[in-house]
């Protein structure tokens, strides 16, 4: 399978609008006689949803909340990147650029990463437009805050709950499109399976979430805006409903899933406070603005922070990062945390945890000001762990947190199976092997408003479709496959929980394929899944029916995928033998203890074509060419 990434050529500033200009039309008045399904209503598929309809097609737009507006999208904290530059500090659309792909160490295309540079100043626009409440300064204008793996200000926010504001905006404009007829929106509705028809995405196969039916739904084309596969690893900062069941069963159906192993973990944290914890919570990247990260220097010192005086205090972060300190990358921070906790200079009782310290900032600016940026991220920390982090540091240990892999794309964002589009978190383009801070939310955005619009018509205006129904033999097939998942997981009337299974996989996959990974470990975990996923199957235990309201299936299910997907992940992890971004092979790294990448063999993205369950799967490769930011070993000292 030859892999056409369809980048365009010639001087990146310029690619995108050349490659618009290029792409064809469709009539507006023709608009109205295509339909096309969006799976996800979050900021990538509510933003799409709103703005296909808005241009004059049909959509038809699915999720399993019980709003849009329950999205994971809402959970994220600390901003939305763009390069306006308002801080006068020397950000620019490239420097954005240079930012995300040296961020990715290296393992993301450059024209798609600068298209989204460019993007990003027309989606903060959009949003103040729509009425999203950024955050101001006295003057009135936007105010910008400091992220990770960057030296300049350029990330807009809103308090702690950036995310919710911004899917607030995209969802008045999806409801905007509901009241008009343009949008039918399919609430409490899960996609199952995906129907090609003649190599083609022709529609999807839902269950209704309250009925239990089993339904075929059509279209000219499908879009997947469900987000990532974090909760492969069972503790997450995921929400517990975010699955991957979308995009797998479309992998399964054909589509190439490319980078599973490149997931981030997220270094500010809340620990892990107890061996039935069922998630984590996320305190924002932001925090590491004001905040700073302390270990004890002494091993075993199990003294009150307060009690260890500042000379006896590693703030390992500025030690070891001059340059950028606190404001490292996520992949580098969370590296660094674990070194120090494997130390022993951990703190609290697990001692899997260091201090985020908000004392010097305060005294500095005054708990009203710190009250003012971070309050809510305070209130919630305290309503979690009873402690005040006004009058002692927080507590703060990595986690799973975003996955950059996801279905391969090309430049359209249409995946290798024609009429299939993937956008958001759900596709592999944007962010390499390490996502950097508040540009998760700048991705989906720029997918969903600027980007699918623009090349989602190319694909119609191309193509005749015939019309399909639920007679088609391909439908028919795909319903009679979902029907049989369900039967055979209803009908294992095992002896152990679908959370339990889900949990020993968690384990499995944390302790093999997480923060760190080697060889052996990840031999061992290919040792181990296979027959679990197998015990899974015989002995899980479902309660209830097929034909009513039921959450014990509908976990099942996305557990179910969750094995094969997981598989996948310590797959490709083994089969790259580098260190790069979010994935760290402890055989590979510098004598500084940093990732080490081998640009010879492995600046490719890794696509996976899938081959059956139990069997190897297909590897190909995309090359990764570097024109204008040339891969050298990343430095933030």
């Amino acid at each position: 399978m030859e892999l056409n990434s369809k980048s365009p050529s010639g001087p990146i500033e310029t690619r995108w609008e050349r490659h618009r200009f290029n792409l064809k039309l469709v009539n507006p008045s023709n608009k109205r006689k295509y339909t096309i399904i969006v799976v996800g209503s979050g900021l990538a598929g509510g933003s799409a949803a709103a703005s296909l309809a808005e241009l004059g097609y049909n959509v038809h737009c699915f999720c399993f909340q019980d709003s849009p507006r329950r999205a994971h999208s809402i959970a994220a904290q600390g901003g939305i990147n763009a390069a306006k530059n308002y801080h006068n500090d020397g950000d620019s659309i490239y420097r954005l650029f240079y930012d995300t792909v040296k961020g990715g160490d290296f393992r993301a295309r450059e024209s798609n990463v600068y298209r989204l540079a460019g993007i990003s100043l027309n989606i903060i626009d959009q949003c103040v437009a729509q009425g999203v409440p950024f955050a101001r300064e006295y003057s009135g204008y936007l105010d910008n805050r400091s992220f990770g793996g960057a030296q300049v200000s350029r990330t807009f926010y809103a308090r702690g709950q950036t995310g919710q504001q911004l899917l607030l905006g995209a969802y008045q404009a999806l409801e905007r499109q509901i009241g008009l007829g343009a949008v039918k929106m399919f609430p409490r509705t899960e996609m199952l399976d995906l129907i090609v028809v003649d190599g083609r995405a022709r529609g999807i196969v839902t269950r209704d979430l309250i009925t239990g039916k089993i339904e075929s739904h059509f279209a000219d084309a499908v879009v997947l805006g469900t987000g990532g596969y974090g909760n492969a690893y069972y503790l997450s900062t995921n929400a517990k409903g975010c699955n991957a069941t979308a995009i797998w069963r479309a992998h399964k159906r054909g589509a190439l899933f490319a980078n599973p192993c490149f997931t981030q973990i997220h270094p500010t944290c809340i620990p892990v406070s107890g061996e039935y914890q069922s998630k984590l919570t996320l305190m924002s990247e932001s925090l590491r603005n004001d905040g700073r990260v302390w270990v004890p220097a002494k091993k075993g010192d199990k003294r009150a922070p307060s009690q260890i005086p500042e000379g006896e205090r590693d703030y390992f972060l500025e030690r070891k990062y001059p340059s950028f300190g606190n404001l490292v990358p996520r992949d580098v921070a969370s590296r660094n945390a674990k070194a120090a906790c494997d130390e022993g200079r951990g703190v609290g009782e697990t001692g899997l945890a260091v201090y985020l310290d908000f004392r010097d900032a305060i005294q500095r600016l005054g708990a009203s000001v710190i009250k003012e940026r971070y309050g809510n991220l305070f209130d919630m920390y305290n309503r979690i762990t009873g402690e005040d982090p006004y009058s002692q540091p927080m507590r703060i240990y990595p986690a799973m947190h975003y996955t950059m892999g996801g279905l391969w794309v090309d430049y359209n964002l249409m995946s290798n199976v024609p009429g299939l589009y993937v956008i958001g978190e759900a596709n592999f383009t944007d962010h390499g092997a390490n996502r950097l801070g508040a540009s998760a939310l700048m991705q989906g955005l720029a997918d969903g408003y600027f980007v699918l619009p623009n090349t989602i018509g190319d694909y119609l205006a191309s193509n005749k479709f015939e019309k399909v129904d639920a007679s088609h033999a391909a439908a028919r097939e795909a319903e009679a496959n979902v029907n049989q998942i369900t039967q055979r997981l209803l009908g294992a009337k095992g002896k152990r929980s679908v959370d339990s299974y889900h949990r020993e996989l968690g384990k499995i996959m944390w302790e093999h394929c997480g923060m760190a990974r080697n060889a052996e470990g990840l031999k061992q975990a290919l040792a181990l899944i296979p027959p679990l996923r197998e015990q899974y199957w015989s002995d899980v235990r479902v309660l209830g029916t097929g034909e009513d309201l039921n959450q014990s299936l509908e976990k099942a299910g996305r557990v179910a995928d969750f094995f094969e997907l997981a598989e996948l992940i310590c797959r490709d992890a083994l089969d790259r033998n580098e260190s790069c971004g979010g994935h760290f092979r402890e055989e590979y790294q510098t004598p500084e203890g940093e990732a080490a990448r081998d640009d010879e063999h492995y600046a490719y993205a890794a696509a996976w074509e899938f081959q059956g369950v139990g069997q190897p799967p297909l590897l190909h490769k995309e090359p990764l060419t570097f024109e204008y930011v040339h891969p050298s070993q990343r430095s933030y000292k």
